[in-house]
């Protein structure tokens, strides 16, 4: 299955949560897109309740399905929660960890900067997105792509760096101090639904 890139605001507000991470798709509207707008009322069943919790950590993360999959699965086979296992890893995608230190202002334009190898981890040039990062390893960004205007206005633009992460902004490099707590993990998905989905 391929990776969804159409309207990223129309699949943010069907889902009602902010999948570019920057919250402006639920400013102006903040309900379902569709011609009845604000005034849809559908309750939706335990299936599907369940799918849409997939698709939003699905879409939030940017994974495509078979990636998703393996994921979570890996999860599965790991000591402690399951669901916890899992968002744990996805935070800790090379891609995601990029973003979080504020060197790019959405996942999207992480990956990006991962895929055109101006990211290194622990010195040496790393363009796997899913390259999954360890507890003290350094990532920061190769010396040719410092001047970059794209992480120049990202890290003006970012406010908030997680407690889990340290950063230096004069070295525009940061590791991951620690693995994530789940309470300090994205509180609108409920992975719960996510595992029961997986488990059907």
């Amino acid at each position: 299955m391929s990776r969804y890139t159409g309207p990223v605001w129309k699949r943010s507000r069907r889902l009602g949560i902010s999948l570019t991470g920057t919250g402006k798709e639920l400013d102006k509207r903040p309900y379902a897109p569709g011609q009845h707008g604000p005034n849809q009322r559908k309750k939706l069943s335990e299936y599907g309740l369940q799918l849409q919790e997939k698709q939003k950590l699905r879409f939030m993360y940017g994974l495509n399905e078979r990636q998703f999959l393996n994921l979570f699965n890996k999860a599965g086979k790991m000591k402690g929660v399951h669901g916890e296992n899992f968002m744990i890893l996805l935070e800790s995608r090379l891609d995601n960890m990029v973003y979080r230190l504020g060197l790019a202002r959405t996942r999207r334009q992480a990956r990006q900067l991962v895929n055109h190898g101006h990211i290194t981890v622990d010195g040496a040039r790393v363009d796997i997105p899913s390259y999954s990062i360890q507890p003290n390893q350094v990532i920061g960004v190769r010396e040719k792509s410092q001047k970059l205007d794209i992480i120049a206005e990202a890290i003006e633009a970012n406010t908030f760096v997680p407690e889990y992460v340290s950063f230096d902004a004069d070295k525009l490099e940061g590791s991951l101090t620690r693995f994530p707590e789940r309470s300090e993990l994205p509180a609108e998905i409920n992975e719960a639904l996510i595992v029961e989905w997986y488990s059907r």
